[in-house]
Protein backbone atom coordinates (compact mmCIF):
# COMPACT_ATOMS: atom_id res chain seq x y z
CA UNK A 1 0.00 0.00 0.00
CA UNK A 2 2.46 2.33 1.01
CA UNK A 3 4.65 1.62 -2.48
CA UNK A 4 1.51 1.97 -4.21
CA UNK A 5 0.93 5.85 -2.39
CA UNK A 6 4.42 6.65 -3.35
CA UNK A 7 4.56 5.47 -6.74
CA UNK A 8 1.02 7.66 -7.29
CA UNK A 9 2.61 10.61 -5.47
CA UNK A 10 5.93 10.46 -7.60
CA UNK A 11 3.39 10.50 -11.12
CA UNK A 12 1.33 13.43 -9.67
CA UNK A 13 4.76 15.19 -8.69
CA UNK A 14 6.63 14.39 -11.79
CA UNK A 15 3.46 15.31 -13.99
CA UNK A 16 3.19 18.64 -11.87
CA UNK A 17 7.00 19.42 -12.38
CA UNK A 18 6.85 18.64 -16.30
CA UNK A 19 3.82 20.67 -16.74
CA UNK A 20 5.73 23.56 -14.66
CA UNK A 21 8.59 23.61 -16.57
CA UNK A 22 6.82 23.65 -19.92
CA UNK A 23 4.71 26.54 -18.74
CA UNK A 24 7.26 28.05 -17.56
CA UNK A 25 9.15 27.24 -20.56
CA UNK A 26 6.25 28.66 -22.33
CA UNK A 27 6.28 31.98 -20.71
CA UNK A 28 9.77 32.70 -20.82
CA UNK A 29 9.49 31.89 -24.94
CA UNK A 30 6.45 34.35 -24.72
CA UNK A 31 8.94 36.77 -23.48
CA UNK A 32 11.72 36.43 -25.48
CA UNK A 33 9.04 36.61 -28.41
CA UNK A 34 7.90 40.21 -26.57
CA UNK A 35 11.36 41.52 -26.58
CA UNK A 36 12.49 40.54 -29.75
CA UNK A 37 9.41 42.22 -31.39
CA UNK A 38 10.33 45.69 -29.04
CA UNK A 39 13.71 45.53 -30.13
CA UNK A 40 12.07 45.33 -34.10
CA UNK A 41 9.69 47.65 -33.18
CA UNK A 42 12.49 50.27 -31.45
CA UNK A 43 14.93 49.10 -34.64
CA UNK A 44 11.93 51.16 -37.09
CA UNK A 45 11.40 53.66 -34.71
CA UNK A 46 11.78 57.33 -36.24
CA UNK A 47 13.43 60.20 -34.26
CA UNK A 48 9.74 61.58 -34.78
CA UNK A 49 8.38 58.38 -32.80
CA UNK A 50 10.91 58.47 -30.01
CA UNK A 51 10.00 62.33 -29.44
CA UNK A 52 6.45 61.43 -29.57
CA UNK A 53 7.02 58.97 -26.56
CA UNK A 54 9.44 61.46 -24.67
CA UNK A 55 9.35 64.78 -24.76
CA UNK A 56 13.02 66.72 -25.16
CA UNK A 57 13.15 67.97 -21.28
CA UNK A 58 13.34 63.87 -20.43
CA UNK A 59 16.22 63.38 -22.79
CA UNK A 60 19.73 63.04 -20.96
CA UNK A 61 22.18 65.48 -21.98
CA UNK A 62 24.38 62.99 -23.76
CA UNK A 63 21.57 62.19 -26.09
CA UNK A 64 21.87 63.63 -29.73
CA UNK A 65 19.85 62.61 -32.94
CA UNK A 66 21.59 62.69 -36.22
CA UNK A 67 21.66 61.08 -39.41
CA UNK A 68 25.24 62.28 -39.88
CA UNK A 69 27.38 59.81 -40.76
CA UNK A 70 31.61 60.22 -39.36
CA UNK A 71 33.79 59.81 -42.45
CA UNK A 72 37.40 59.94 -41.46
CA UNK A 73 37.85 57.55 -44.76
CA UNK A 74 37.09 60.28 -46.66
CA UNK A 75 39.14 62.53 -45.15
CA UNK A 76 41.98 59.96 -45.67
CA UNK A 77 41.25 59.48 -49.11
CA UNK A 78 41.31 63.26 -49.88
CA UNK A 79 44.46 63.98 -48.37
CA UNK A 80 45.62 62.07 -50.69
CA UNK A 81 44.34 63.27 -54.10
CA UNK A 82 43.84 66.75 -52.98
CA UNK A 83 47.35 67.93 -55.44
CA UNK A 84 44.63 66.97 -58.18
CA UNK A 85 41.28 68.08 -56.82
CA UNK A 86 43.23 71.35 -55.95
CA UNK A 87 44.29 72.30 -59.40
CA UNK A 88 41.12 71.55 -61.04
CA UNK A 89 38.43 73.29 -57.96
CA UNK A 90 40.81 76.19 -57.73
CA UNK A 91 40.16 77.23 -61.32
CA UNK A 92 36.27 76.27 -61.41
CA UNK A 93 36.02 78.13 -58.16
CA UNK A 94 38.15 80.86 -59.82
CA UNK A 95 36.02 81.09 -63.18
CA UNK A 96 32.60 81.41 -60.91
CA UNK A 97 33.49 83.64 -58.54
CA UNK A 98 35.63 86.17 -60.35
CA UNK A 99 32.73 87.57 -62.78
CA UNK A 100 30.46 88.14 -59.36
CA UNK A 101 33.28 90.12 -58.11
CA UNK A 102 33.73 92.34 -61.32
CA UNK A 103 29.64 92.80 -60.80
CA UNK A 104 30.09 93.69 -56.91
CA UNK A 105 33.16 95.59 -57.28
CA UNK A 106 33.29 98.97 -55.20
CA UNK A 107 32.56 102.46 -56.98
CA UNK A 108 36.42 103.62 -55.95
CA UNK A 109 37.85 100.81 -58.08
CA UNK A 110 38.33 100.30 -62.15
CA UNK A 111 38.34 96.76 -61.54
CA UNK A 112 38.98 93.70 -59.57
CA UNK A 113 40.03 90.34 -60.47
CA UNK A 114 42.30 87.55 -59.48
CA UNK A 115 45.94 87.41 -60.11
CA UNK A 116 46.49 84.21 -58.41
CA UNK A 117 44.08 81.44 -57.11
CA UNK A 118 44.84 78.28 -55.21
CA UNK A 119 43.26 76.57 -52.49
CA UNK A 120 46.65 75.29 -51.11
CA UNK A 121 48.36 72.01 -50.12
CA UNK A 122 45.67 71.38 -47.24
CA UNK A 123 42.88 69.56 -47.65
CA UNK A 124 39.48 70.63 -45.88
CA UNK A 125 38.87 68.26 -43.12
CA UNK A 126 34.72 66.63 -43.70
CA UNK A 127 33.11 66.07 -40.31
CA UNK A 128 29.62 64.38 -41.28
CA UNK A 129 27.84 63.28 -43.98
CA UNK A 130 24.17 62.77 -45.05
CA UNK A 131 22.18 61.72 -47.45
CA UNK A 132 18.57 62.59 -48.53
CA UNK A 133 16.85 60.94 -51.39
CA UNK A 134 14.90 62.75 -53.79
CA UNK A 135 11.49 60.93 -54.30
CA UNK A 136 13.14 58.49 -56.27
CA UNK A 137 14.83 60.78 -58.87
CA UNK A 138 18.00 61.86 -57.83
CA UNK A 139 20.49 61.39 -54.51
CA UNK A 140 21.70 64.49 -52.64
CA UNK A 141 24.71 64.30 -50.26
CA UNK A 142 25.84 67.27 -47.80
CA UNK A 143 28.96 67.02 -46.35
CA UNK A 144 29.57 68.82 -43.35
CA UNK A 145 33.26 70.66 -43.90
CA UNK A 146 36.10 72.39 -41.48
CA UNK A 147 38.37 74.54 -43.73
CA UNK A 148 41.53 76.43 -41.99
CA UNK A 149 43.77 76.09 -45.27
CA UNK A 150 46.79 78.06 -46.58
CA UNK A 151 45.10 79.52 -49.63
CA UNK A 152 47.07 81.50 -51.93
CA UNK A 153 45.07 84.22 -53.33
CA UNK A 154 45.47 87.49 -54.29
CA UNK A 155 43.39 90.14 -55.82
CA UNK A 156 44.65 92.52 -58.97
CA UNK A 157 43.03 95.64 -57.81
CA UNK A 158 42.92 99.18 -60.22
CA UNK A 159 41.57 102.13 -58.73
CA UNK A 160 39.75 105.02 -60.76
CA UNK A 161 43.26 106.48 -60.69
CA UNK A 162 45.44 103.97 -62.57
CA UNK A 163 47.20 102.95 -58.76
CA UNK A 164 47.33 98.76 -58.97
CA UNK A 165 47.63 96.98 -55.66
CA UNK A 166 47.96 93.52 -55.14
CA UNK A 167 45.94 92.62 -52.04
CA UNK A 168 46.66 89.41 -50.72
CA UNK A 169 43.41 87.34 -48.98
CA UNK A 170 45.20 85.77 -45.89
CA UNK A 171 44.00 83.47 -42.87
CA UNK A 172 41.42 82.47 -44.35
CA UNK A 173 39.04 79.91 -41.91
CA UNK A 174 35.66 78.42 -43.19
CA UNK A 175 33.09 76.17 -41.89
CA UNK A 176 29.69 74.61 -43.66
CA UNK A 177 27.93 72.40 -45.40
CA UNK A 178 28.48 71.21 -48.71
CA UNK A 179 26.09 69.92 -51.40
CA UNK A 180 26.57 67.28 -54.14
CA UNK A 181 23.09 66.74 -55.93
CA UNK A 182 23.44 63.33 -58.44
CA UNK A 183 20.40 63.72 -60.53
CA UNK A 184 18.77 62.34 -62.75
CA UNK A 185 18.85 59.19 -61.66
CA UNK A 186 19.61 56.84 -65.09
CA UNK A 187 20.04 53.00 -65.98
CA UNK A 188 23.66 53.46 -67.33
CA UNK A 189 26.75 53.53 -65.65
CA UNK A 190 27.63 55.81 -63.75
CA UNK A 191 23.59 56.00 -62.67
CA UNK A 192 23.52 59.69 -62.74
CA UNK A 193 23.17 62.15 -65.46
CA UNK A 194 24.75 64.75 -64.04
CA UNK A 195 26.53 66.13 -60.56
CA UNK A 196 25.54 69.51 -59.62
CA UNK A 197 27.53 71.08 -56.31
CA UNK A 198 26.93 74.08 -54.01
CA UNK A 199 27.75 75.22 -50.71
CA UNK A 200 24.65 74.29 -49.29
CA UNK A 201 25.23 76.45 -46.01
CA UNK A 202 27.71 79.27 -44.91
CA UNK A 203 28.55 78.67 -41.48
CA UNK A 204 31.58 80.64 -41.18
CA UNK A 205 33.83 82.71 -43.21
CA UNK A 206 36.89 84.67 -41.58
CA UNK A 207 39.95 86.09 -43.53
CA UNK A 208 42.28 89.53 -43.66
CA UNK A 209 43.22 91.69 -46.51
CA UNK A 210 46.80 92.53 -47.17
CA UNK A 211 48.50 95.00 -49.46
CA UNK A 212 51.67 93.25 -50.95
CA UNK A 213 54.27 95.78 -49.97
CA UNK A 214 51.62 98.49 -48.83
CA UNK A 215 48.78 99.24 -46.40
CA UNK A 216 45.26 98.49 -47.41
CA UNK A 217 44.28 101.28 -44.74
CA UNK A 218 45.64 104.35 -46.53
CA UNK A 219 42.70 104.38 -48.98
CA UNK A 220 39.64 104.99 -46.60
CA UNK A 221 37.14 102.66 -46.82
CA UNK A 222 38.84 100.37 -49.14
CA UNK A 223 39.03 97.06 -46.55
CA UNK A 224 35.85 97.48 -45.83
CA UNK A 225 34.67 97.54 -49.47
CA UNK A 226 36.57 94.78 -50.72
CA UNK A 227 35.51 92.46 -47.68
CA UNK A 228 31.59 93.36 -48.48
CA UNK A 229 32.22 92.58 -52.46
CA UNK A 230 34.38 89.04 -51.79
CA UNK A 231 31.52 87.94 -49.30
CA UNK A 232 28.75 88.58 -51.58
CA UNK A 233 30.87 87.07 -54.61
CA UNK A 234 30.98 83.91 -52.62
CA UNK A 235 27.02 84.34 -51.64
CA UNK A 236 26.40 84.54 -55.41
CA UNK A 237 28.49 82.68 -57.11
CA UNK A 238 28.49 79.30 -55.14
CA UNK A 239 25.97 79.36 -52.53
CA UNK A 240 22.76 77.51 -52.79
CA UNK A 241 20.10 77.95 -54.49
CA UNK A 242 23.10 78.97 -56.60
CA UNK A 243 24.32 75.61 -58.03
CA UNK A 244 27.20 74.40 -60.66
CA UNK A 245 26.05 71.45 -62.75
CA UNK A 246 28.28 69.20 -64.41
CA UNK A 247 27.05 66.81 -67.26
CA UNK A 248 28.60 63.67 -67.01
CA UNK A 249 26.65 61.42 -69.38
CA UNK A 250 25.02 63.48 -72.68
CA UNK A 251 21.45 64.97 -72.05
CA UNK A 252 19.62 68.50 -71.80
CA UNK A 253 20.31 69.48 -68.19
CA UNK A 254 18.82 72.93 -68.49
CA UNK A 255 16.31 71.96 -66.14
CA UNK A 256 18.86 71.24 -63.32
CA UNK A 257 19.85 75.31 -63.52
CA UNK A 258 19.20 77.90 -60.83
CA UNK A 259 15.84 79.43 -62.04
CA UNK A 260 12.71 81.76 -60.33
CA UNK A 261 10.36 78.99 -58.69
CA UNK A 262 7.81 81.81 -57.31
CA UNK A 263 7.17 85.32 -55.94
CA UNK A 264 7.07 86.02 -52.58
CA UNK A 265 4.80 89.15 -51.37
CA UNK A 266 5.41 90.11 -48.40
CA UNK A 267 3.76 93.05 -45.99
CA UNK A 268 5.81 94.78 -43.34
CA UNK A 269 3.23 95.81 -41.37
CA UNK A 270 4.76 97.05 -37.83
CA UNK A 271 6.76 96.05 -34.52
CA UNK A 272 6.19 96.35 -31.06
CA UNK A 273 8.10 96.77 -27.84
CA UNK A 274 11.41 96.87 -29.40
CA UNK A 275 14.56 97.01 -27.11
CA UNK A 276 15.61 100.17 -27.13
CA UNK A 277 19.61 101.08 -27.79
CA UNK A 278 19.27 104.83 -27.42
CA UNK A 279 20.58 106.11 -24.10
CA UNK A 280 18.61 109.32 -24.63
CA UNK A 281 15.32 109.02 -26.51
CA UNK A 282 14.12 105.63 -28.16
CA UNK A 283 15.27 103.60 -31.29
CA UNK A 284 15.06 104.44 -34.58
CA UNK A 285 14.04 101.88 -36.42
CA UNK A 286 14.24 100.58 -39.83
CA UNK A 287 14.29 97.12 -41.31
CA UNK A 288 16.16 94.68 -43.90
CA UNK A 289 14.06 91.90 -45.44
CA UNK A 290 16.08 89.42 -47.70
CA UNK A 291 15.97 85.89 -48.95
CA UNK A 292 19.44 86.19 -50.36
CA UNK A 293 21.71 88.45 -48.24
CA UNK A 294 22.91 90.01 -51.72
CA UNK A 295 22.80 93.94 -51.78
CA UNK A 296 20.49 94.28 -54.77
CA UNK A 297 18.38 91.27 -53.74
CA UNK A 298 17.89 93.12 -49.77
CA UNK A 299 15.30 95.75 -49.25
CA UNK A 300 15.42 98.13 -46.66
CA UNK A 301 12.11 99.89 -45.17
CA UNK A 302 11.90 103.73 -44.03
CA UNK A 303 13.45 104.86 -40.80
CA UNK A 304 10.53 105.41 -37.80
CA UNK A 305 12.20 108.39 -35.42
CA UNK A 306 11.82 107.68 -31.73
CA UNK A 307 9.20 105.19 -31.62
CA UNK A 308 9.66 101.45 -30.08
CA UNK A 309 6.25 100.76 -31.36
CA UNK A 310 6.82 101.57 -35.10
CA UNK A 311 4.42 101.22 -38.33
CA UNK A 312 5.57 100.75 -41.45
CA UNK A 313 2.99 99.38 -43.64
CA UNK A 314 5.54 98.77 -46.43
CA UNK A 315 5.14 96.29 -49.41
CA UNK A 316 8.45 94.33 -50.59
CA UNK A 317 8.44 91.72 -53.50
CA UNK A 318 11.16 88.96 -53.68
CA UNK A 319 11.97 86.09 -56.39
CA UNK A 320 11.96 82.48 -54.58
CA UNK A 321 14.16 79.81 -56.33
CA UNK A 322 13.90 77.21 -53.69
CA UNK A 323 11.01 77.48 -51.23
CA UNK A 324 11.69 74.35 -49.81
CA UNK A 325 14.91 75.75 -48.09
CA UNK A 326 14.91 79.05 -48.53
CA UNK A 327 14.28 81.62 -45.75
CA UNK A 328 12.69 85.06 -45.47
CA UNK A 329 14.90 87.17 -42.74
CA UNK A 330 14.14 90.28 -41.48
CA UNK A 331 16.27 92.32 -39.26
CA UNK A 332 15.39 95.37 -37.82
CA UNK A 333 17.96 97.97 -36.67
CA UNK A 334 18.35 101.33 -34.84
CA UNK A 335 19.22 103.87 -37.19
CA UNK A 336 22.18 106.17 -35.62
CA UNK A 337 23.34 108.84 -38.47
CA UNK A 338 26.62 108.65 -40.47
CA UNK A 339 27.49 105.65 -37.53
CA UNK A 340 26.97 102.30 -38.27
CA UNK A 341 23.58 100.89 -37.30
CA UNK A 342 23.18 99.36 -34.00
CA UNK A 343 20.97 95.52 -34.19
CA UNK A 344 17.64 95.40 -32.52
CA UNK A 345 16.74 92.16 -33.47
CA UNK A 346 16.59 89.50 -36.34
CA UNK A 347 13.97 86.73 -37.31
CA UNK A 348 13.12 84.27 -40.11
CA UNK A 349 10.69 82.04 -40.78
CA UNK A 350 10.62 79.15 -43.62
CA UNK A 351 8.92 79.47 -47.18
CA UNK A 352 8.29 75.77 -47.38
CA UNK A 353 5.42 76.99 -44.32
CA UNK A 354 3.68 79.28 -46.24
CA UNK A 355 0.39 77.94 -48.34
CA UNK A 356 0.92 79.26 -52.22
CA UNK A 357 -1.72 81.22 -53.05
CA UNK A 358 -2.83 81.97 -49.14
CA UNK A 359 -1.87 84.99 -47.01
CA UNK A 360 -0.14 84.06 -43.71
CA UNK A 361 0.06 86.82 -41.22
CA UNK A 362 2.59 86.29 -38.81
CA UNK A 363 4.19 88.15 -35.33
CA UNK A 364 7.83 86.85 -35.63
CA UNK A 365 10.07 87.42 -32.04
CA UNK A 366 13.15 89.03 -32.88
CA UNK A 367 16.39 87.37 -31.19
CA UNK A 368 20.28 88.05 -31.42
CA UNK A 369 21.37 85.23 -33.34
CA UNK A 370 19.35 83.32 -36.09
CA UNK A 371 22.28 80.53 -35.56
CA UNK A 372 22.09 79.67 -32.12
CA UNK A 373 18.68 80.50 -30.99
CA UNK A 374 19.47 80.21 -27.43
CA UNK A 375 18.49 84.11 -26.75
CA UNK A 376 15.08 84.50 -24.23
CA UNK A 377 16.00 88.06 -24.15
CA UNK A 378 12.63 89.92 -25.36
CA UNK A 379 13.25 92.47 -28.00
CA UNK A 380 10.49 92.88 -29.69
CA UNK A 381 8.51 91.08 -32.21
CA UNK A 382 7.82 92.20 -36.03
CA UNK A 383 4.34 91.50 -37.87
CA UNK A 384 4.35 90.22 -41.16
CA UNK A 385 2.19 89.44 -44.09
CA UNK A 386 3.13 86.89 -46.44
CA UNK A 387 2.41 85.16 -49.62
CA UNK A 388 3.86 83.08 -51.85
CA UNK A 389 2.45 81.96 -55.29
CA UNK A 390 4.34 79.91 -57.94
CA UNK A 391 5.65 81.12 -61.06
CA UNK A 392 2.70 80.26 -64.01
CA UNK A 393 -0.76 79.82 -63.80
CA UNK A 394 -0.72 76.15 -64.45
CA UNK A 395 0.05 75.31 -60.66
CA UNK A 396 -3.93 76.36 -59.84
CA UNK A 397 -2.58 79.56 -58.06
CA UNK A 398 -2.89 82.63 -58.91
CA UNK A 399 -2.92 85.99 -56.86
CA UNK A 400 -5.93 86.09 -54.51
CA UNK A 401 -6.47 90.09 -54.77
CA UNK A 402 -6.93 89.45 -58.76
CA UNK A 403 -9.16 85.73 -58.59
CA UNK A 404 -10.53 86.06 -62.01
CA UNK A 405 -8.00 86.35 -64.36
CA UNK A 406 -4.37 85.65 -64.37
CA UNK A 407 -2.14 88.89 -63.23
CA UNK A 408 0.67 90.29 -66.06
CA UNK A 409 3.10 89.29 -63.03
CA UNK A 410 2.22 85.61 -63.65
CA UNK A 411 2.06 86.38 -67.19
CA UNK A 412 5.61 87.63 -67.30
CA UNK A 413 7.20 85.29 -65.36
CA UNK A 414 5.74 82.40 -67.46
CA UNK A 415 6.43 83.78 -70.76
CA UNK A 416 9.75 84.86 -70.19
CA UNK A 417 11.22 83.29 -66.71
CA UNK A 418 14.07 81.91 -68.48
CA UNK A 419 15.14 85.06 -70.64
CA UNK A 420 14.53 87.47 -67.84
CA UNK A 421 17.00 85.64 -65.26
CA UNK A 422 19.51 84.53 -68.06
CA UNK A 423 20.15 88.12 -68.47
CA UNK A 424 20.78 88.55 -64.54
CA UNK A 425 17.83 91.41 -64.68
CA UNK A 426 15.21 90.31 -62.12
CA UNK A 427 14.60 93.92 -61.17
CA UNK A 428 13.31 94.03 -64.85
CA UNK A 429 10.29 91.72 -64.78
CA UNK A 430 9.33 93.11 -61.74
CA UNK A 431 9.03 96.53 -63.22
CA UNK A 432 6.66 95.24 -65.96
CA UNK A 433 3.89 93.84 -63.75
CA UNK A 434 0.62 95.52 -63.31
CA UNK A 435 0.33 96.43 -60.21
CA UNK A 436 -3.34 95.71 -58.68
CA UNK A 437 -5.33 98.69 -57.31
CA UNK A 438 -8.64 97.99 -54.52
CA UNK A 439 -10.77 100.73 -54.29
CA UNK A 440 -13.75 100.64 -52.16
CA UNK A 441 -15.56 101.27 -48.83
CA UNK A 442 -14.63 99.86 -45.88
CA UNK A 443 -17.50 99.58 -43.49
CA UNK A 444 -16.29 99.52 -39.67
CA UNK A 445 -18.69 99.12 -36.97
CA UNK A 446 -17.06 99.09 -33.19
CA UNK A 447 -19.43 97.10 -31.47
CA UNK A 448 -18.18 96.86 -27.88
CA UNK A 449 -15.28 96.73 -25.54
CA UNK A 450 -14.05 93.90 -22.63
CA UNK A 451 -11.61 93.77 -19.75
CA UNK A 452 -10.46 97.52 -20.05
CA UNK A 453 -7.48 98.82 -17.73
CA UNK A 454 -9.00 100.92 -15.17
CA UNK A 455 -7.70 104.46 -16.15
CA UNK A 456 -8.88 106.34 -13.09
CA UNK A 457 -8.55 106.63 -9.13
CA UNK A 458 -12.17 104.99 -8.86
CA UNK A 459 -11.32 101.53 -10.79
CA UNK A 460 -13.58 102.62 -13.85
CA UNK A 461 -12.55 105.02 -17.28
CA UNK A 462 -14.87 106.91 -19.86
CA UNK A 463 -13.91 105.03 -23.13
CA UNK A 464 -14.11 106.29 -26.78
CA UNK A 465 -12.73 104.86 -30.10
CA UNK A 466 -11.02 106.78 -32.58
CA UNK A 467 -10.66 104.84 -36.04
CA UNK A 468 -7.79 106.30 -38.42
CA UNK A 469 -7.25 105.18 -41.86
CA UNK A 470 -2.97 105.14 -42.31
CA UNK A 471 -2.76 106.78 -45.62
CA UNK A 472 -5.09 109.13 -46.22
CA UNK A 473 -5.20 109.91 -41.97
CA UNK A 474 -9.57 110.39 -42.79
CA UNK A 475 -10.74 109.72 -38.52
CA UNK A 476 -13.89 109.38 -37.14
CA UNK A 477 -14.59 108.44 -33.31
CA UNK A 478 -17.29 106.52 -31.60
CA UNK A 479 -19.35 108.41 -28.39
CA UNK A 480 -17.76 108.40 -24.94
CA UNK A 481 -19.26 105.76 -22.26
CA UNK A 482 -18.98 107.08 -19.39
CA UNK A 483 -17.94 104.62 -15.84
CA UNK A 484 -17.46 101.52 -17.99
CA UNK A 485 -14.49 98.82 -18.39
CA UNK A 486 -17.05 97.13 -20.88
CA UNK A 487 -18.07 99.81 -22.64
CA UNK A 488 -20.84 99.55 -25.63
CA UNK A 489 -20.95 101.34 -28.64
CA UNK A 490 -22.43 99.39 -31.68
CA UNK A 491 -21.77 102.40 -34.07
CA UNK A 492 -20.72 101.88 -37.69
CA UNK A 493 -18.03 104.37 -40.15
CA UNK A 494 -17.21 104.20 -43.59
CA UNK A 495 -14.39 104.98 -44.96
CA UNK A 496 -13.37 105.25 -49.01
CA UNK A 497 -10.03 103.75 -49.97
CA UNK A 498 -7.99 104.56 -52.87
CA UNK A 499 -5.79 101.69 -52.21
CA UNK A 500 -6.72 98.49 -49.95
CA UNK A 501 -3.69 96.41 -50.44
CA UNK A 502 -1.13 99.28 -49.17
CA UNK A 503 -3.91 100.68 -46.25
CA UNK A 504 -4.69 99.81 -43.14
CA UNK A 505 -6.94 100.27 -40.38
CA UNK A 506 -5.64 101.99 -36.56
CA UNK A 507 -8.23 101.45 -33.57
CA UNK A 508 -6.94 103.60 -30.69
CA UNK A 509 -8.74 103.51 -27.55
CA UNK A 510 -8.39 106.68 -25.26
CA UNK A 511 -9.96 107.46 -21.91
CA UNK A 512 -11.88 111.00 -21.96
CA UNK A 513 -11.08 113.24 -19.17
CA UNK A 514 -11.82 116.95 -18.55
CA UNK A 515 -8.71 118.54 -19.50
CA UNK A 516 -7.73 116.07 -22.41
CA UNK A 517 -7.66 112.26 -23.16
CA UNK A 518 -5.65 109.21 -21.96
CA UNK A 519 -4.00 106.38 -24.27
CA UNK A 520 -5.31 103.09 -23.42
CA UNK A 521 -4.23 100.77 -26.61
CA UNK A 522 -4.57 100.21 -29.85
CA UNK A 523 -5.21 97.35 -32.41
CA UNK A 524 -3.64 98.00 -36.23
CA UNK A 525 -5.01 95.98 -39.06
CA UNK A 526 -4.00 95.70 -42.50
CA UNK A 527 -7.49 95.05 -45.23
CA UNK A 528 -5.95 92.07 -46.14
CA UNK A 529 -8.23 89.99 -45.09
CA UNK A 530 -11.65 91.84 -44.99
CA UNK A 531 -10.83 92.17 -48.91
CA UNK A 532 -10.23 88.90 -49.23
CA UNK A 533 -13.03 87.50 -47.28
CA UNK A 534 -15.67 90.33 -47.53
CA UNK A 535 -16.48 90.71 -44.08
CA UNK A 536 -14.84 89.83 -40.57
CA UNK A 537 -16.43 89.74 -36.98
CA UNK A 538 -13.62 89.08 -34.56
CA UNK A 539 -12.09 90.01 -31.42
CA UNK A 540 -9.24 91.46 -31.52
CA UNK A 541 -6.34 92.49 -28.13
CA UNK A 542 -5.08 95.49 -27.30
CA UNK A 543 -1.53 96.03 -27.93
CA UNK A 544 0.06 98.54 -25.31
CA UNK A 545 -2.40 98.07 -22.65
CA UNK A 546 -2.45 95.13 -19.76
CA UNK A 547 -5.60 94.14 -20.61
CA UNK A 548 -8.56 94.59 -23.08
CA UNK A 549 -10.47 93.39 -26.22
CA UNK A 550 -11.95 95.20 -28.69
CA UNK A 551 -15.10 93.69 -30.84
CA UNK A 552 -15.25 94.70 -34.28
CA UNK A 553 -17.14 94.38 -37.29
CA UNK A 554 -15.48 94.70 -41.27
CA UNK A 555 -17.26 94.68 -44.74
CA UNK A 556 -15.92 95.23 -48.00
CA UNK A 557 -17.36 97.06 -51.20
CA UNK A 558 -15.23 96.61 -53.97
CA UNK A 559 -14.76 98.76 -57.28
CA UNK A 560 -11.86 97.37 -58.45
CA UNK A 561 -9.05 99.56 -60.73
CA UNK A 562 -6.26 98.23 -62.44
CA UNK A 563 -3.10 100.49 -63.75
CA UNK A 564 0.30 99.75 -65.56
CA UNK A 565 3.47 101.47 -64.21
Amino acid sequence: MAFFFGLVLGIVVGLAVIVGFVKCENARSQRRSELAATIAAFARMTVEDSRKLLPPDYYPSWVVFSQKQKVSWLNSHLTKIWPYVNEAASELIRTSVEPVLEQYKPIILASLKFSKFTLGTVAPQFTGVSIIEDEGSGVTMELEMQWDGNQSIVLDIKTLVGVSLPVQVKNMGFTGVFRLIFKPLVDEFPGFGAVSFSLRQKKNLDFTLKVIGGDISTIPGLYEAIEGTIRDAVEDAITWPVRKVIPILPGDYSDLELKPEGVLEVKLVQAKELTNKDIIGKSDPYAELYIRPLRDRIKTSKTINNDLNPIWNEHFEFVVEDSSTQYLVVKVFDAEGFQSADLIGCARIKLSELQPGKVKDVWLNLVKDLELQRDNKNRGQVHLELLYYPVGSENGFSNPFAPDYMTSLEKVLKSSAKDTYASDSVDSFAQKRKEVIIRGILSVTVISAEDLPPADLMGKADPFVVLTMKKTENKNKTRVVNNNLNPVWNQTFDFVVEDGLHDMLIVEVYDHDTFGKDYMGRCIMTLTRVILEGEVKDRFQLDGAKSGFLNLQLKWLPQPIYRDH
